[in-house]
């Protein structure tokens, strides 16, 4: 059905398919979602949603639970890989509290350069999401994941982009879209709330989806949006759906 109203990929989040999504996970589970997927006219576009099911792990906690988050990451990028997935977005989760940020970003650094190591011949890529200050209180700004891009400076870290972000963080701009588009590997077309595209009336996709064009994005736009309704979930899809093409395809 989402390939029939003009879907081409699917961004998943692993633990809204298996309920474990680590030790128990088999390669044979992985390939059979994929065919299905693929079978629905479709590709898999990356994973999101990374640390959902696993409120213990964390990139600013201690020394060996920092040990087990990089596994477990390190675990889900051959799992992207096998879906035939590129990018892993790796949105909330990653509260520094106590820590200021040069020691935040210390850490960062330095776990990322350890992934990158263990995963660059996965083919896929790290992107660290920047959202609003409810979200995070590490990477708000696009500027702050393109300064983590650009000194780790790896094919395996890239930026992607966040409409809802943008507006929370006051950066919606031609230029945030120029410094980075050499960078940037995906978006997430989206509404505070999560609701179905243009509802908010806060998100100018017309003027996002030109800057996209403007800057030759050749990558996935991805609707990220909840179930609205139960009964009839795909209505609202349609209506994003609609939003999607008017302001994004080209």
């Amino acid at each position: 059905m989402l390939s029939e109203i003009g879907f081409e990929g699917l961004e998943v989040a692993p633990s809204r398919i298996w309920p474990n999504t680590w030790e128990k996970l088999s390669l044979r589970q992985v390939d059979a979602y994929r065919h299905e997927i693929e079978a629905c006219g479709l590709s898999v576009v990356g994973l999101h949603s990374l640390f959902f099911d696993q409120p213990l792990l964390g990139m600013f906690k201690n020394s060996n639970v920092r040990a087990k988050s990089l596994d477990f990451l390190v675990h889900l990028s051959s799992v992207c890989r096998d879906l035939g997935g590129h990018t892993l977005i790796y949105g909330s989760g990653r509260k520094r509290g106590i820590l200021d940020q040069k020691d935040a970003l210390n850490i960062a650094i330095s776990f990322v350069e350890e992934y990158v190591r263990k995963t660059e011949d996965h083919g896929t890529c790290l992107c660290f999401e920047p959202l609003g200050k409810k979200d995070t209180d590490f990477i708000n700004s696009v500027y702050d994941a393109k300064a983590i891009v650009t000194q780790i400076n790896h094919p395996a870290l890239k930026i992607q982009i966040d409409a809802k972000a943008l507006v929370e963080n006051n950066e919606v701009s031609s230029d945030v879209f120029e410094d980075c588009a050499n960078q940037l590997v995906h978006y997430h077309a989206n509404e505070p709330g999560l609701t179905e595209l243009g509802q908010s009336g806060l998100v100018d996709h017309r003027f996002l989806g030109a800057q996209l064009r403007r800057i030759r994005y050749d990558r996935f736009v991805s609707v990220e949006q909840r179930m609205l309704e139960a009964d009839d979930p795909m209505k609202n899809i349609y209506k994003s759906m609609s939003v999607l093409q008017r302001f994004y395809k080209y």
